[in-house]
């Protein structure tokens, strides 16, 4: 598929998400409050902060740190994996990442592919399509130390808000 395809179909996506009250709608071609539109050189800048949050990502995954994992997430943040949509609050997320991270030591923790990264004409919403890959050892409840690996792709959406990228979701899959 072909990047403007994949454009495109997340477009649609996105519209059909906004529509059912999954993601936040926007306000057709006005931008959000302090977002403006996108000049060519501005859009380069906004790929680059959404490139460098991804890197912060996968820094945070090799330190085990889920304080760097929830900076910058928006209060309404929507994710859905394993066949269900959940709204955690950032509280939640930070657990969550607080217990994973904590039982796991990541030997490494990489992006496959280049990350596919795009930012509306508007700049107002971007996002990020990566595969890592991930090898470790993860501290069962019991103590007991097991091997982990796997391959993982998602999409994290992006919303800027007073001028400033907040994470608004993630849909993420594990490859079989």
């Amino acid at each position: 598929m072909t990047l403007s395809a994949l454009a495109r179909r997340f477009a649609l996506t996105t519209a059909v998400a906004a529509t059912i009250g999954i993601i936040p709608a926007t306000s057709g071609s006005t931008p959000a409050p302090g977002a403006g539109a996108t000049s060519p050189s501005g859009a380069a800048s906004d790929e680059a902060a959404l490139r460098a949050r991804h890197a912060r990502v996968i820094q945070a995954h090799r330190e085990s740190n889920p304080d760097m994992l929830c900076e910058d997430v928006s209060p309404d943040f929507v994710q859905a994996n394993r066949g269900e949509i959940k709204r955690p609050t950032i509280e939640e997320r930070r657990a969550r990442f607080a217990a994973y991270l904590g039982s796991t030591i990541f030997e490494e923790y990489r992006d496959l592919v280049e990350p596919i990264v795009h930012v509306s004409k508007d700049g107002t919403l971007g996002w990020v399509i990566v595969q890592v890959k991930a090898r470790g050892v993860q501290t069962t409840e019991t103590g007991a130390k097991e091997p982990l690996e796997f391959v993982s792709a998602w999409i994290e959406l992006y919303e800027k808000r007073d001028g400033r990228w907040l994470a608004a979701g993630n849909v993420s899959n594990f490859k079989p």
